[in-house]
Order: structure tokens, then sequence, then C-alpha cells
């Protein structure tokens, strides 16, 4: 019994020290798991401090940038950077197309299809094409966004990302669902970007507010906007018009607009000449696929010609003659030479003085001699110069004028126009020897002649107690395709082109020269009608394209 006894003793003793091993061993894991909880705790309070978008600095490689950025703002879901792709021809020779193909062919064509259908799935996601420039893989030219909506957040995200990439020339938004307000935001990223950046489009998204004029700010560097397809109205072509001038402020840098696709009619096309009549930077303007009618086609017309000044205009032009002839005078030194100004003048043309002792005198002394210039070649039958073009401008007012070429020319005796000799001459020339495009052309033209006068300080012509501006010889393409125009509205082109084709022939060989390319195709008039012919015969060899083409045509095949 004691052995019976002393089994049940001795039991519940062994597993005493085991219950204590077991509970110190409890202890232990209590005490190790203490210990072990603060390093897991602290990885992620370490995390929230990278995670701060502010302290990223942007590496100027937009998908390492945009990927890190969207991840500190606790994006798990967002668009990836991918390269834009191209479209690459398919060559198939005609021995493949002559066999039929196989039944293993068409299980193996049907098995690849299966495939591949989650990668066709891929092709929707949101995505930011981009377009690289050739010699640098990482630098990113061209932005594409195409069908996904870009929200605050992401224009957040590119107002950090996009001011690092130094090479960065175009922004492309397709249907991107813009609203008032987030074009306020894109509109204040602007100015971030790279001063390279010259190119925004923005087509497919209309606004309710119709605010697309903001792009087109005076202290806009924006060179081409595009603006197709965003039902743009009469009242959005008013803003649009009154972007591009009015009688105190004008844009002065942008150089092509496309506002095809959209619902203006004859009252905004009238307000977009009316932006027109004051504007000497834009040069192609395409009002393609809109409802023009003739009424609106005669007020575009009316600005390729001589048009008259109305009251409002001529007393601003009167009021800027007489500050840019003050301007002159303060800037003059005060000498006796000033006094005596008129008889130094005379003298100098009596006299013949040589081109070193002219660049002795002043600067005004060469600036008052323009008028004179101008009231020579003014003098035509049906044309009347005014004294105040002679005593109250000090010099014919017209768009920057080296005034070392001025000196040399007035040596020999010629006092030349000075808005002959621009730079924008320079344009007429390269169109028909052209190596690069016309528009690329055409914007380091205008990038040129930044310091361009007020067009009211052009030379007028005074008729009847008129004032006439000799119109706007600067805009070189025009796009009025599939209108309403009827022959009404065509007569008035007829017009005005015979009137460019005049003014280039009376020998002017630099400056505006006029439109180079017309579009009138597609409206409401028999494309075989006399006077549309007229116009395409005169605008055949004012076509730079064209005439290149004529030429690499005669250097191959010679007669």
């Amino acid at each position: 019994m004691s052995s019976e006894s002393s089994a049940p003793g001795g039991s519940p003793r062994t597993p005493r020290p085991g219950t204590q091993k077991s509970s110190g061993s409890v202890t232990k894991k209590g005490e190790r798991s203490v210990k072990e909880k603060p390093p897991t705790v602290l990885p992620p309070v370490g995390e929230e401090e990278p995670k701060n978008p502010e302290e990223y600095q942007c590496t100027g490689v937009l998908e390492t940038d945009f990927a890190e950025l969207c991840t500190r703002l606790g994006y798990t879901d967002f668009p990836k950077v991918v390269t834009r792709p191209r479209p690459h021809p398919i060559f198939i020779s005609s021995a493949s197309m002559s066999e039929k193909p196989t039944p293993d062919d068409q299980r193996l064509s049907a098995s690849c299809s299966l495939n591949s259908l989650e990668s066709k799935y891929v092709f929707f996601r949101p995505t930011i094409q981009v377009e690289l420039e050739q010699d640098d893989s990482k630098a990113v030219k061209e932005i594409y966004i195409r069908g996904w909506r870009v929200e605050d957040r992401i224009l957040g995200i590119f107002s950090k990302c996009l001011p690092s990439l130094s090479q960065l020339q175009a922004i492309n938004f397709w249907k991107v669902g813009l609203t008032d307000k987030t074009l306020t935001t894109f509109i204040a990223l602007l100015p971030l970007c790279s001063s390279t950046l010259r190119k925004v489009s923005l087509e497919g998204n209309p606004l309710p507010k119709q605010s697309y004029h903001k792009l087109m700010a005076p202290d806009s560097t924006i060179a081409h906007l595009s603006l197709r397809n965003n039902n743009i109205d009469d009242h959005g072509a008013q803003l649009l018009g009154q972007a591009l001038s009015t009688l105190h402020s004008c844009n002065r840098t942008l150089v092509s607009l496309n506002l095809g696709f959209n619902h203006i009619g004859d009252e905004g096309a009238g307000y977009i000449a009316d932006g027109l009549r004051l504007n000497r930077s834009l040069l192609w303007l395409s009002l393609a696929h809109n409802r023009i009618q003739d009424k609106g086609a005669l007020k575009l017309a009316e600005v390729l010609r001589p048009f008259e000044l109305t009251h409002t205009e001529v007393v601003e032009r009167r009021r800027l003659l007489l500050e840019k002839g003050s301007q002159e005078r303060s800037r003059s030194p005060s000498s006796s030479r000033h006094g005596d100004f008129k008889m130094d003048r005379d003298k100098s043309q009596t006299l013949g003085m040589s081109a070193a002792a002219l660049a002795d005198k002043p600067d005004k002394m060469q600036t008052m001699k323009a008028p004179k210039g101008l009231s020579k070649k003014k003098e035509k039958p049906g044309e009347v110069v005014k004294k105040e073009e002679k005593s109250g401008s000090g010099q014919s007012p017209t768009q920057g004028t080296p005034k070392k070429e001025d000196t040399a020319k007035s040596s020999k005796g010629k006092v030349t126009i000075p808005e002959q000799k621009q730079s924008k001459g320079k344009g007429t020339k390269m169109g028909s020897k052209e190596k690069r495009s016309i528009l690329l052309e055409s914007e380091q033209l205008v990038a040129e002649t930044t310091e361009m006068i007020n067009p009211l300080l052009e030379p007028v012509e005074h008729r009847d107690g008129k004032v006439f501006m000799p119109g706007n010889k600067v805009l070189l393409h025009l796009n009025l395709l599939r209108n309403r125009i009827t022959e009404v509205g065509l007569e008035a082109f007829l017009t005005a082109v015979q009137y460019q084709v005049q003014f280039k022939s009376k020998g002017v060989s630099k400056g505006p020269v006029g439109l180079l390319w017309l579009s009138l195709a597609k409206n409401c008039f028999d494309p075989q009608c006399p006077m549309y012919t007229t116009i395409q015969e005169l605008m055949l060899p004012r076509d730079p394209i064209k005439t290149k083409l004529r030429e690499e045509e005669a250097m191959a095949f010679p007669i």
C-alpha cells in the first residue's frame, strides 16, 4: 500500500517542478514579448517621417518621382508612367497572305488570345504617356493624359515633379474631366515648369464658365494652344478674342490657336476678328468645324485688309503718339542741340553728313528722320499723311527697329520704313526654304520681336476724314474648313487676298506679308465657282510648302 500510496503521492510532486519550470518559461516569454514589442512598433513610427511629400527631392525622372510621391500621399493604385506607343507599319509578304491558316495555327492563336486577355484590359487602365528625348532616354519631352479624370491631388503631385523636368515641351490633356477649379490649379502650375514648356493642349474638356482665356493671360508663356472639341460658343469666343488683344492689353507670346470642332458662330467669329485687329503675334488660327456664316466671314476678312479705326481707337492712338513724343524728348540730352534740332536736321540733309557724323548725333535725330521718309513714300494718289505723323510721334511707330541699320542707311541718303527691317521678314524667306516646320520657325520669329510696339502706332492712311490701318499681315495660316460660308463671304476673302497679293507685289520684300495658307473648303458654295478658283490660284504661289515641292520636283526632273 505504501508503494501504491507513494505512487499517487509522487505523481503530484513530480509535476510541481515542471509547473514551476513552465511558469518560469511563461514569465520569460512574457518578458521577451515585452522586449520585442518596441521594435515592432518603431518601424511604422520611423516610416511616417519620410512619407511627407514635402521632404522628397525630385530626381528629374518622372516615373520614379511620380510613383514615390503617390506612395507618400497614400495612393495604393495610381497611374503608371509609360512610353507613348507609336504605331508601327506591318509588312505582310504575299506568300504568307496566300497561305491558309492550318487548324494548329488557329488553336495556337486562340490560346495566345486567351493569354493576352489580361494585357488587353491593361490597355484601358489610366496611364501617363510620355514622349522621351532621343538623346536622353530619361528626359521627358511631352506628356499625354487621355481618358481618365485628373483631380486636384494629381495636379498637386504634378506641381512637385513637373518642375524638375528640364526638357518638358508639351502637356496634352484629352477628356480628363477638367473643371473651372482644376483649370485654375493647372494654370498656376505652368509657371513652375521649365521655360521650354511652350505647348498646351486641352481637348474634350468642356467647362461651364469657359475660362480657357486664362491660359492666354498677358504674362502667359504658352506659344501653341489647342482647345478643340470643348463646346466653346460665342461667349467663350468673346473671352478668347479679348485675351488676344484689347485697346490696352495684348497677348504677345501665342503663335498658334486651334479652336476647331466647337460651336462658334458669326458673333463669336466677330469677337475673334476684333482680337486680331491689334494682335501682332498670332500666326496660325484654326476655326474649322464651327458654325461661322457670311457675317462672321466678313468680319474675319475685314481684318486682313485696311480697316477703319473706331473713334476710341483713334483717341487712344493720339494719346500714344503724344506719350511717345514726350518720352523721346525726355531721353534726349538737355543741350542747345535740342533747341536747334530742326535746323541741324535740315543741314544734315543738305550737306550730306557722313555716317560718322550722324552717329555722333543723338538718337532722336535718327528717329525724327523716319517720318520724313515715310511722308515721301506715302505721297501717292489718294493717300494723305497728317502732320501729326511728322511731329507727334517723332518716329514712325513700328516694331523693333535696329538703330545701327538706320545710321548706316541714312548716310546714303535713304530712309526706309522700319517695318521693313523686322526680323519677321525671315519668316517668308525661311518658309520657301523651310528645313523645319513653319510653326517652329514662327515661334522663333515671335521670340525675336518681343519688344513690339502697339499696333496703333503703325503707319496709317487718312481718307475722307477717316483713319485706316493697313490690316493684319502677321497672320499666316487661317483654317475655316467645314463652316457655313456662302459666296458672299467668299467674295470678302477674295478681296482680302487680292489686296495682300498687291501689297507683296509692290516690292515689300521684308516684314509681314499676309496669309500664306487659307482653307475654305467644305463650305456652302460650289467648289468650282470662279471666286474660289481665283483664291486658290492666288494662294498657290504663296504657299511655302507647295512652292518647295515644286522646286524639288523641278530639281529632280529637270526639263
